[in-house]
């Protein structure tokens, strides 16, 4: 079993650990707006890079039958990141940061649901924990 995908999800977890607090100091006197502007720029900026370096067709990704999906998840994750980052700039990190990862679960859910993907016991206690988790790291 090739294991490659658990480095990179270590790396982002590392990574996005940070992105919560850095963008609450950031937001304390710049617009959020203008905070996700330029830290998605950014992104945009290197997700190009790397797919000018692999040498991967963007006509071809963006004509496939398939592009639908991934443009709808792209005014999903635009709409989803400005409320994150508004939400950061109005409320504290330890309440947001729980609700909006409660995306796990959900997404899950709809994995579940409208995918095909298996449904155990043992998803069910972990959503279940998620829930209970979150409730009570977001209530006073």
């Amino acid at each position: 079993m090739n294991l490659g995908y658990l480095a990179y999800a270590v790396l982002a977890l590392v990574s996005y650990t940070l992105v919560a607090p850095l963008t609450k100091l950031a937001t304390r006197d710049l617009s959020s707006d203008v905070v996700a502007l330029v830290t998605n720029g950014m992104l945009v900026l290197a997700a190009l890079g790397v797919v000018l370096a692999t040498d991967r067709s963007l006509t071809e990704a963006v004509t496939h039958p398939d592009a639908k999906y991934m443009l709808a998840a792209g005014v999903c994750l635009a709409v989803g990141i400005l409320a994150y980052y508004r939400a950061l700039a109005l409320g504290p990190v330890s309440v947001v940061v729980p609700v909006f990862g409660m995306f796990l679960v959900t997404s899950s859910l709809v994995g579940v649901a409208f995918l095909g993907e298996s449904f155990t016991g043992r998803k069910a206690a972990g959503i279940l924990l998620a829930v209970v988790a979150v409730y009570l790291v977001t209530v006073e």
